[in-house]
């Protein structure tokens, strides 16, 4: 089974969710600005995604220039901002079993098949 953190927004993550729509039909799409993830779930992401906490992190959004940016948060801190802040998560986030991969560029979730 394979799960993705969509945002129906994200011209990025449309268009992964359309190659995924085009390898199988056995996926789950969650809106997680919608189905926020738990503290526990959005670290198994990151472990999955082999990456650190800040690497995840939309630098770009406002809410991350304006009340973030150049404080020194801990792993668990950034990890509590992104779930407090979901729009600061990096999309679209495809997974497979153990897997995990940030469909930027789209093309990426290929090597997921």
């Amino acid at each position: 089974m394979i799960t993705i953190y969509h945002n129906p927004r994200c011209s990025k993550s449309r268009q992964t969710l359309q190659l995924l729509e085009s390898k199988t039909n056995d996926f789950e799409v969650i809106k997680y600005l919608e189905d926020i993830p738990s503290e526990k779930e959005l670290s198994e992401i990151i472990k999955k995604l082999g990456i650190t906490p800040i690497e995840l992190v939309r630098k770009n959004e406002a809410i991350w220039k304006e009340k973030i940016k150049g404080k020194e948060l801990s792993d668990k801190e950034l990890i509590s901002a992104m779930i407090t802040h979901p729009k600061l998560i990096e999309r679209p986030i495809v997974i497979k079993e153990k897997k995990a991969i940030i469909g930027r560029p789209p093309e990426k979730v290929l090597s997921l098949f």
